[in-house]
């Protein structure tokens, strides 16, 4: 069986443009944070411009939606990025930044090792969860799935060892 990589992608609408100064405090920490990604023995590859981020990729027609799509080994490495290092002090400002999202706003996803995914992609996955919530095409921390669509069990992931980073 060839593996996986698990795929995931945040959308967001910023509350300003990027260079306004109620978002600086969020962009004054986007380096920090996609290094800390970048040093994750979990993490694969991360969206990004020659500007380091993701934040100056236009999406769609509306200038203020960003995206963040990146690669993981695993769902547990991914959970322990997120949810056990420096980046839930971001996540926990994000209310400043961005507005509050109507629907789905982040997706999960296998892809065979070596595939990167599109920004299409990542968008319809979103939508997809919209559409018929979480399957083994497009989940979520809440109701995650295996590489081979079987169910995870949410507490396996909140058992994750403490990051050494």
């Amino acid at each position: 069986m060839q593996g996986f990589h698990l795929a995931q992608i945040n959308v967001g609408r910023i509350v300003a443009p990027i260079d306004d100064p109620r978002l600086a405090d969020f962009v004054a920490q986007l380096d920090a944070i996609n290094a800390l990604a970048d040093r994750d023995p979990g993490f694969v590859w991360r969206l990004q411009s020659d500007s380091g981020n993701a934040t100056d990729i236009q999406v769609s027609a509306d200038p203020g939606l960003i995206v963040n799509m990146s690669l993981w080994r695993d769902l547990e490495s991914l959970f322990t990025y997120v949810y056990k290092t420096d980046h839930t002090k971001v996540m926990a400002q994000r209310r400043k930044w961005f507005e509050k999202a109507r629907g789905a706003f982040m997706a999960l996803w296998w892809l065979p090792v070596g595939e990167i995914p599109t920004i299409e992609d990542g968008l319809e996955r979103v939508a997809l969860i919209d559409r018929q919530g979480p399957t083994p095409e497009a989940f979520s921390f809440k109701v995650p799935f295996d590489a081979a669509g079987r169910p995870v069990e949410r507490s396996a992931l909140l058992r994750t060892p403490e990051p050494c980073l």
